[in-house]
């Protein structure tokens, strides 16, 4: 059973599907694309596994404490974990980047990895795994992302 967060869409979307064919139950988090998540649930349950859609702001510690109850309680078991969502936005100037914006970024990128290794760990069991990806942006870092480059370099 595998927990991806930001599984609806690119990345997020590939590993939930790849989990799947290769025989995985898979519950997965987005923001609000209501409709990426609906194709996500497609592809999960047409490779013949289960689809726990959940939608949140993963921003918050109780949120993420939440979800990995919600999937114990579907699937009675956490045996993967993939921090893989994120938020970006591009600038022209660093200059534009607000303290808010900021203050979301790293809340949303690397607060919330962390809330959720915390809720998840206890629960893998010998074996198990907790993978965080990240973006071609910790390594080779655009101007125009210079918030989400910092979090993910982190």
């Amino acid at each position: 059973m595998a927990l991806i967060t930001g599984g609806d869409s690119g990345i997020g979307r590939a590993i939930a599907l790849a989990y799947a064919r290769e025989g995985a139950d898979v519950a997965f988090t987005y923001l609000s694309e209501e409709f990426d998540a609906d194709e996500t649930t497609r592809l999960v349950r047409e490779a013949g596994r289960e689809a726990l859609p959940i939608r949140l702001d993963q921003r918050s510690s109780k949120a993420c404490d939440e979800v990995v109850e919600q999937v114990l309680e579907r699937f009675t078991r956490l045996d993967i974990l993939v921090n893989n969502a994120a938020f970006q936005k591009s600038y022209n100037q660093l200059e534009e980047v607000s303290d808010d914006e900021l203050q979301y970024t790293f809340e949303t990128n690397i607060q919330s990895c962390f809330y959720f290794c915390r809720a998840a760990l206890k629960h893998l069991p010998p074996g198990g795994s907790i993978i965080n990806t990240t973006s071609i942006q910790a390594f080779a870092p655009s101007i125009h992302l210079a918030p989400y480059a910092a979090t993910k370099a982190a």
